[in-house]
């Protein structure tokens, strides 16, 4: 078990009648000049950026508007954003969307009061002393960035996808109405609970086996998202399923499942450079990636893979043959992955074969050209990344 340090301050208002708030909470947390933050179309066609803009204006709330957040949130559009902010004097910043308009929000929030390029941030070259105050009605669930700490930014010059943590990125508040995901495509659904999963097994599998209570709340967050996922995919207004949906994605990253325990992050940096070359949606790409990396990594602590066969996966366990239980555990999780419309491989991620180069270009940016690692789990150097996403093909 590992010392740690738990900080989870966002106000989580949720319910039908959530949006309601927004302006007394926008006010609470010292906003009186508001960017109101969005994606495409989506928001304006169900009315809610209307309806949010409506409320902020009877609150006695100015604001200016953003749109055009695309999935893998590019830099232009942060940079697009802090111009916008600094020209008409931004004290705030509200996100109305999922989780690539909140991150694409913390990045502008840093880059507004950063001395310097915000890339430098995801870069590693620099650090911030402070920030515009941020704050979300979520629309999407699926990337946690509602309470976590973390935001992930696309590069167009390379197609570089870097993350950056920072507690002071924390959102103030989030809103979340279970109703506004009632339209999400079941693609997308699938993909968000993919993603909301991987959060939570990116720290559920470490060699800290003794935090018993974080491993049980994992397994549950587990268990219930692949439950809810069925039956929101066959009834798309199911609130009390959905509701469990938008609460797990939260849940399963602001670091309540991690707690005394090391975190991975493997799968996710090498799918960072799938959705960042090939602009797939990055749940889908998790779902790609992890088979491969489990069969690469699970002998190094294969009890853990066994627990989440046996516990998440409802494998029967077999205590003569450990190892065939962890793979039928993995054989389990590809089923599921199938069964909610998700890819086990990159050839059906992207619809056809990957090239050496490709992959070998992949390997560069991951590893930094060579000069870091990935993983805890099981570290991973460009070799071993180079092995995985060879395994990954399909």
């Amino acid at each position: 078990m590992k010392d740690f340090c738990y900080y989870a301050p966002t106000q989580v208002v949720f319910g039908e009648q959530s949006e309601e708030q927004v302006a007394l909470l926008t006010k609470k947390y010292g906003g009186t000049k508001v960017l109101v933050h969005y994606g495409g179309q989506s928001a304006k066609r169900s009315g809610l950026l209307d309806k949010i803009c409506t409320l902020l204006q009877e609150g006695g709330v100015e604001y200016v508007t953003l749109g055009g957040v695309v999935p893998n949130p590019r830099l232009s559009k942060v940079r697009e954003g802090i111009e916008l902010c600094k020209r008409e004097g931004v004290d705030f910043i509200l996100a109305v969307g999922g989780g690539s308009v909140i991150d694409s929000a913390k990045a502008i929030a840093y880059g507004v009061c950063y001395n310097g390029d915000v890339w430098d941030l995801y870069l590693g070259k620099g650090e911030p002393t402070t920030m515009l105050p941020v704050a979300s009605v979520l629309t999407i669930p699926a990337a946690g960035s509602e309470m976590s700490e973390a935001s992930v930014i696309t590069n167009e010059d390379g197609d570089v996808k870097l993350g950056y943590s920072n507690d002071m990125s924390r959102p103030k508040f989030a809103i979340m109405n279970p109703r506004r995901t009632f339209t999400l495509p079941p693609y997308q659904t699938a993909a968000g609970v993919t993603d909301m999963m991987m959060h939570t097994m990116e720290r559920y599998f470490t060699h800290d086996d003794d935090m018993t209570l974080t491993t049980s709340l994992a397994e549950a967050v587990l268990r219930t998202m692949k439950d809810c996922v069925f039956a929101v995919l066959k009834d798309p207004e199911d609130y009390r399923n959905r509701a469990q949906i938008m609460w797990g994605g939260s849940v399963a990253h602001w670091g309540l499942t991690g707690c005394g325990q090391q975190d991975d992050w493997a799968t996710h940096m090498l799918e960072h450079e799938l959705s960042g070359m090939f602009d797939v949606t990055h749940g889908a790409g998790l779902a790609a990636i992890w088979p491969s990396w489990a069969r690469y990594v699970m002998h190094e602590n294969l009890s853990r893979f066994v627990r989440f066969a046996v516990n998440v996966m409802d494998v029967p366990n077999d205590f003569t043959d450990p190892e065939g239980t962890a793979l039928r555990g993995i054989e389990a999780m590809e089923r599921f992955y199938h069964d909610i419309g998700m890819p086990i491989n990159i050839r059906e991620l992207i619809g056809r074969d990957i090239t050496d180069d490709e992959i070998r270009e992949m390997v560069r940016k991951c590893s930094r050209d060579n000069t870091i690692t990935s993983g805890a789990f099981k570290v991973l150097h460009a070799e071993d990344m180079e092995k995985i996403y060879q395994m990954a093909r399909g």
